[in-house]
C-alpha cells in the first residue's frame, strides 16, 4: 500500500518520496508552556538547519512544526542540489557591490558542497550522490544564456563546462536538445529522508522539535518574543521563521515578501533494468532551460521522476500530471510503456527579484524564505546563516544582507498574477 503525505489533499499527496521514507523522528506537541534562547517556526530545510548548527553551538533552541519535519516542500521536492542562486555573478556583483556580491556568490556556490558535506558528516542516510546537474538547452538564445553562466562562474573556479549534442545526449540518454552545461558541485538525494536526516541529527545535538504544533501568533514583548499553538506557549530571545512556501498569517507582513507557487512531479513504478539503464546513464540529475523548465532524475527503486509548474486548483494540476508524463516520454521514448503510481505537489516560493530574502523584523524576529526553486542547496545553508544571526553574529559578518520585511503590494492577487505569468512563460516557451 502506499504510504500518502498525510493531511494533504488527496490529488497532491502520493509522493514517491513518502512511500520510500525513512522513520520520522518523534517529535512530541508543545503542551503548556516553555521557554529558550532560540525559537524557531518551520520543520523544513531552513529550520531543521538552523535548529541543528544552534544546538551544535550549545544555543537552548526548541522548534515548531505544524506537522512532521520534512512534510512541506522540503519533503516533496525533486531533490535536486544545484549550486548557485537564479542570478549569475555578474549580476549579483551589480546589485549588490564586490563585498558583499563576492560574499553570496561563494556562499551560493558553495552550497551543494556545503550539503553533501552535512551529510557524510552526520551519516544521514538519503542516497545522496554528487555526479553533477546537468542544465539542457532547446533553443539558441537559452545556448547563449548557458554560455554566458558558464563564462561568469570562471573566474571563481566553478566546475562547470558546456557539452557539444552529442555528449549531452550521451548523459541524458536524449537527443532532445542541443548542448547542455554540467555542473560537478551538484547532485541529487532523497529530499525527505534528508529532512528527516536533519531532524535526527538536531535531536541528537540537544535541539527539541515538536510536531503537530502549527504555530498560531506571536508576540514581541521587549526582548522576549512569546510564540503561542492549540496547546502551548512558547517564549524566547530570538525568533527564527523558516515556513517559506508554506508561510501563513502567523508570519504576517514576511509571509507576504514571497509568493507560494504549487511545483509537481510524477514518478514511475520501478522500470525494467535495460529502460532504467538507458536513461541518465551516469546519474546526473537535469533541470533545463524553459521558463517553465521541466526537472528530472532517476527516482527510488529504478523508477523515473519528472517535475514541472503545477497549478493551484485539482482540474489545472491534474493536467499538468499529464503534461508531464507526455513530456517524459518525448524526452525518452523508451517510457511510452511505463506505468505512473505517483503523482505529488507542494508549494515553492519565488520572490520578484529572483533572490532569497534574509529579513529582520525588529530586534529579534529573524527570516530566510524564497528560493525560487533552489530550496535544497539554499535553504540547508540560509539555515546555517539564520543560525549564526539569532547567536549574535553582527549583521555585517552575515554571508547574505540582511533587508527589511517590505511585503509585495497586492499580494492577495498572487494567484491571478502567477495565472499571468504562466501563460506568458508558457507562450514564449513554445
Amino acid at each position: 500500500m502506499t504510504r500518502v503525505i498525510e493531511n494533504e489533499l488527496p490529488f497532491i499527496a502520493q509522493s514517491v518520496w513518502n512511500d520510500t521514507a525513512n522513520q520520522v523522528p518523534d517529535c512530541p506537541p508543545l503542551t503548556g508552556k516553555h521557554e529558550c534562547d532560540v525559537a524557531i517556526v518551520g520543520g523544513g530545510f531552513t529550520g531543521l538547519a538552523a535548529a541543528l548548527h544552534l544546538a551544535e553551538a550549545g544555543v537552548n533552541v526548541r522548534l515548531l512544526e505544524a506537522e512532521t519535519p520534512g512534510w512541506g516542500a522540503s519533503g516533496r521536492n525533486g531533490g535536486q542540489v544545484n549550486p548557485g542562486l537564479k542570478e549569475d555573478p555578474d549580476t549579483i556583483l551589480r546589485r549588490f557591490g564586490p563585498d558583499m556580491g563576492k560574499r553570496m556568490i561563494d556562499l551560493a556556490g558553495g552550497a551543494g558542497d556545503f550539503v553533501f558535506d552535512l551529510i557524510r558528516r552526520l551519516d544521514i542516510d538519503c542516497a545522496a550522490t554528487q555526479p553533477g546537474w546537468l542544465q539542457p538547452y532547446h533553443d539558441e538564445e537559452s545556448r547563449r544564456i548557458v554560455e554566458n553562466r558558464v563564462k561568469q562562474w570562471e573566474p571563481y573556479g566553478a566546475p562547470m563546462r558546456l557539452l557539444d549534442r552529442a555528449e549531452a545526449s550521451e548523459l541524458l540518454g536524449s537527443e532532445a536538445y542541443l548542448g547542455a552545461m554540467v555542473d560537478t558541485r551538484g547532485g541529487h538525494l532523497h529530499p525527505l529522508n534528508y529532512a528527516l536526516g536533519l531532524a535526527a541529527a538536531a535531536q541528537q545535538a540537544g535541539a527539541t522539535l515538536h510536531g503537530h504544533s502549527r504555530a498560531e501568533r506571536f508576540e514581541q514583548t521587549g526582548e522576549r518574543v512569546v510564540i503561542h499553538t492549540g496547546q502551548g506557549q512558547l517564549t524566547a530571545r530570538q525568533l527564527v521563521i523558516g515556513t517559506n512556501g508554506y508561510a501563513d498569517r502567523f508570519a504576517g507582513g514576511i509571509g507576504r515578501t514571497v509568493v507560494p507557487v504549487r511545483s509537481v512531479q510524477v514518478a514511475t513504478e520501478p522500470l525494467s533494468a535495460e529502460v532504467f539503464d538507458s536513461i541518465l546513464s551516469q546519474g546526473h540529475s537535469a533541470s533545463d532551460s524553459r521558463r517553465l523548465l521541466l526537472y528530472f532524475r532517476r527516482g527510488p527503486n529504478n523508477s523515473f521522476v519528472m517535475g514541472g509548474r503545477g497549478d493551484y486548483n485539482e482540474k489545472g494540476t491534474e493536467r499538468q500530471f499529464e503534461q508531464l508524463r507526455k513530456a517524459s516520454v518525448e524526452l525518452y521514448p523508451q517510457l511510452a510503456g511505463a506505468k505512473w503510481r505517483y503523482k505529488w505537489g507542494g508549494f515553492v516560493a519565488m520572490t520578484v527579484d529572483h533572490y532569497p530574502h534574509l529579513t529582520k523584523s525588529g530586534s529579534n524576529v529573524w527570516a530566510s524564505m524564497g528560493y525560487n526553486g533552489r530550496g535544497v542547496a539554499m535553504a540547508s545553508v540560509m539555515g546555517k546563516v539564520l543560525a549564526d544571526a539569532a547567536r549574535g553574529i553582527p549583521e555585517n559578518d552575515l554571508p547574505f544582507p540582511v533587508t527589511p520585511v517590505r511585503p509585495i503590494p497586492f499580494h492577495f492577487m498572487r494567484r491571478y498574477a502567477v495565472a499571468a505569468a504562466v501563460a506568458w512563460a508558457r507562450l514564449r516557451d513554445s
